[in-house]
């Protein structure tokens, strides 16, 4: 395994010593993990909740960020194959992480450890490009900023600390980088993982009506959940309902994976 990798790579709020899930969150661009630490006290005690720093900042700030989306996956990949041990494994992103969380379940997958359920939120499906370029990496820094606050993702006070609004700055430039590096090939067979979409209504990166385009990433249940709001809509006051949500999704494809295997526990027993 790299070094930098597995569970440095992790948040992880709570201790649960015989989880019956496991959460995996994949941030957004320029994010760190720990802004998903409030889904800690929506989740049920018995899961595991796991928040990923990808390279470049929070506890893997000293590592280079990577600007390739093939290798960052691959260095992901790497990050949760511990955790992929027979629990129920459950893996959610935002925009940049949507990306990230959706080809680590197909990296699990032809390892044959592929995750109960994907949730994706912000973006849109693979193999479509956003009708409107908002963030390109080569924007001054002026118009970026102006650019990141107008979509809500700019972190409060960030102007009064010039050092670390550069890193910032930097972090995401090389996020959006390996997103302009993505491209999934169309004749790739499909996800088996249920595949739940979250979309907003006022979201310009990831408009509403495109979450449908997602349904042939999966040969599982596919659903979509709609909220007000724009691109961070479930952040702040909105977060503990947004967590809610999630949590009935998982619950959803866990009741399904206790139903299929309480018929094939029937049938092997007739």
């Amino acid at each position: 395994m790299n070094a930098g990798t597995g569970t440095d790579a992790f948040i992880r709020p709570r201790t649960v010593a015989a989880p019956a899930l496991r959460l995996v969150v994949f941030p957004h661009a320029g994010g760190s993990g720990s802004v998903y630490h409030p889904m800690t006290r929506v989740l049920p005690p018995t899961w595991d909740l796991l928040l990923l720093d990808l390279p470049g900042r929070g506890k893997r700030h000293t590592e280079p960020s990577i600007t390739d989306m093939n290798t960052l996956v691959a260095r992901i990949t790497d990050d949760v194959l511990p955790f992929a041990d027979g629990t129920p494994l459950a893996l959610f992103g935002h925009s940049l992480g949507a990306v990230i969380a959706s080809e680590t379940a197909r990296s699990l997958q032809a390892l044959g450890l592929a995750p109960l359920w994907l949730g994706v939120s912000g973006r849109q499906a693979p193999g479509i490009q956003p009708a409107i370029r908002l963030l390109d990496p080569n924007l001054s820094d002026m118009e970026f900023v102006r650019r990141l606050t107008r979509l809500g993702g700019m972190p409060d006070r960030l102007n009064e600390l010039p050092d670390f609004r550069d890193r910032f700055l930097q972090v995401v430039r090389s996020d959006l980088r390996a997103l302009d590096s993505y491209r999934p090939d169309p004749e790739r067979e499909p996800l088996s993982s249920a595949l739940t979409v979250f979309a907003s209504t006022d979201d310009a990166l990831a408009p509403a009506p495109g979450a449908a385009a997602w349904a042939p990433e999966t040969e599982g249940v596919f659903r979509r959940r709609l909220f007000p709001g724009g691109h961070f809509h479930f952040l702040a006051d909105a977060f503990p309902a947004f967590t809610e949500a999630l949590v009935a999704e998982i619950q959803e494809a866990l009741g399904t994976l206790s139903s299929s295997s309480s018929t094939a526990g029937r049938e092997g027993a007739s």
